[in-house]
């Protein structure tokens, strides 16, 4: 019988946060636990904690490697092209994200298990909403725009597009994400394009209108 390949201690790190991965989406953070982990992963529990300290750190390294797969995607998307080019890609990244990597964004979608670690879906937006909002601070000024407004839409749009697939991920998979993904390019970028250079307060009525 041939001897079983005993792994680096990199690829042993791999493999259990491979494994953790899918154990913690399955279950959710307080529900997983080390010794299914080592189980599944064919080693004992000391090995894991030999690594990564505890189930927490464990977790916490899988949240890191996700969410920079994840700004990783979406920051090349937003690299080249004209703004509505950026944007459209950036919704395709995301969407593609949720569809080829379902357990590392169910473990981005859930709660954290302390108050220290925001939720890591929660840290990707605020990272995306900055990278695009620097993209909307130079294309607000050269329209004629508050630059130091971007943020608001940036962080808008971002938002939109992080709850659109959490929603297809839990229950919109009968749409494709091609689908999906013209229907919020569409919305956000028209409300973009027709932006008002200064919007009026909520609920104001125009003023009257002039009798020919």
């Amino acid at each position: 019988m041939a001897k079983k390949q005993r792994l680096s201690g990199a690829e042993r790190r791999v493999q259990l946060m491979e494994v953790g991965r899918a154990v913690f989406a399955s279950h959710g953070y307080e529900a997983a636990s080390i010794e299914e982990i080592a189980q599944k992963a064919g080693v004992s529990k000391p090995i894991v904690y030999e690594h990564f300290g505890a189930k927490e750190g464990l977790y916490a390294a899988i949240v890191d490697r996700e969410m920079d797969n994840l700004v990783a995607r979406m920051s090349e998307s937003i690299s080249r092209g004209t703004p509505r080019e950026r944007f459209e890609a950036a919704v395709m990244a995301f969407m593609t994200y949720a569809k080829e990597e379902p357990a590392g964004f169910a473990v981005l979608t859930r709660d954290s298990p302390n108050d220290e670690a925001r939720r890591g879906l929660t840290r990707v937006i605020d990272d995306l909403a900055q990278r695009v909002g620097d993209i909307f601070q130079s294309e607000f000024e050269r329209a004629g725009y508050n630059p130091k407004v971007a943020p608001i839409y940036a962080n808008a749009l971002v938002g939109m597009v992080t709850q659109v697939g959490q929603w297809w991920a839990a229950e919109g998979r009968s749409f494709s994400i091609e689908h999906v993904v013209r229907h919020v390019a569409a919305l956000g970028w028209m409300g973009l394009r027709h932006l008002p250079k200064d919007p009026g307060s909520p609920g104001a009525k125009s003023g009257p209108k002039r009798r020919g």
